[in-house]
């Protein structure tokens, strides 16, 4: 049996459909008990363990009591949230509230410090 060249290889896998060349990763697969996805599964699990590790990427910002001070909390929430002052203060009246939503921790943590100086309660999730 003649052997075939890789430029031969290559200019019929060209002219092959996708259901062709389905078929034969299937045969490949079978005669040398090899699977094409594997490799990509171990790739693909090493950034998401990363992503895992330095914590979550987007969190919300969560009123959980107003405080003393309602009047400085709910100016600060309107300045935050460029909400207008009624509906500011609807977030104030029903407790605990979502303030921000999926943001970064960073941003998350200014939000926090500008609602916690006004004399809320925060949890950041």
């Amino acid at each position: 049996m003649a052997k075939i060249n890789t430029t031969d290889l290559i200019a019929s896998l060209k002219e092959m459909t996708i259901l062709e060349l389905n078929d034969l990763v299937k045969a490949i697969e079978e005669e040398f008990g090899v699977t094409a996805a594997a490799p990509v599964a171990v790739a693909a699990a090493a950034p998401a363990e990363e992503e895992a590790a330095k914590g979550p990427s987007e969190v919300t910002v969560y009123l959980k009591a107003v405080g003393a001070s309602k009047l400085a909390v709910v100016k600060a929430i309107q300045a935050i949230t460029g909400l207008g002052l009624g509906d500011a203060k609807k977030l104030t009246d029903v407790v605990p509230s979502v303030i921000k939503e999926k943001i970064s921790p960073a941003a998350a943590e200014e939000v926090k410090a500008k609602l916690v100086e006004a004399g809320a309660e925060v949890e950041v999730k």
